[in-house]
């Protein structure tokens, strides 16, 4: 058996090829451990807890939940960057920082999904790579309170997307989809911690905070409508 290891700390997902086999020891705990199994040409890919396996999920949904969460962590991911090119020597230059942190290890589980899963990405990916950056480097020359009411649009419609999508996979099978669900409601609460540091540095006080925020969260939702579909 060849496995490699995912992700660092703390793994969640390991993805093997090879004959099946009981896992054991540390290796073996049962959440968030991704197996593939080879018989002949084909590849079956499950978490080993719940069992979900290419074969048995809706692949159509499957396929848009994590096209659009790679899409959408790596817009996230270019946002930060634009703020750091900016405001990334300033006083809210580390708060800025261990934000961007956690999206790029959002970011890297979800390219380990999407190879996993054999999903593609969005071909909107180098819209978004420019979009992305533009948006966090436009409102961080409005200064920190732009900045951080760029991420307070940004998360609070992210964590309503995120909630969406728990909602479809509990309406669908909340035991086989456990591992990813898991996954989706961490990153959900990471964002809102992001939204909720981002009114702690005074977003509100943004030149047209309610504007902004409105014209960020609308861009924000014709992303993921257009990033589940392309």
């Amino acid at each position: 058996m060849i496995c490699a290891r995912a992700a660092a700390a703390p793994s969640l997902w390991r993805l093997c090829t090879g004959a099946r086999r009981p896992l054991s020891g540390k290796g073996g705990r049962a959440a968030g451990i991704l197996c593939g199994a080879v018989y002949g040409e084909k590849i079956s890919i499950r978490f080993c807890s719940s069992g979900m396996t290419l074969d048995n999920i809706n692949r159509a949904a499957v396929d848009r939940i994590i096209r659009v969460d790679h899409a959408g962590e790596y817009g996230a991911n270019r946002i930060l960057a634009g703020q750091m090119a900016v405001l990334g020597r300033t006083s809210v230059g580390p708060v800025i920082q261990k934000m961007w942190d956690q999206e790029k290890a959002h970011l890297k589980k979800f390219n380990e999904l999407m190879v996993a899963f054999r999903v593609r990405p969005t071909v909107l990916m180098p819209l978004w790579n420019v979009m992305g950056f533009a948006l966090g480097a436009g409102t961080a020359l409005l200064g920190k309170e732009g900045a951080m009411a760029c991420t307070v649009a940004v998360e609070e419609t992210i964590a309503q997307h995120y909630n969406n999508q728990i909602r479809m996979l509990m309406e669908e099978d909340p035991e086989k989809y456990q591992e990813l669900l898991q996954l989706i409601k961490k990153f959900r609460d990471e964002e809102l911690e992001h939204h909720d540091t981002g009114l702690y540095h005074d977003a509100e006080l943004a030149p047209a905070y309610v504007v902004l925020k409105s014209v960020i969260q609308a861009g924000c939702r014709a992303a993921i409508y257009l990033s589940e579909r392309l």
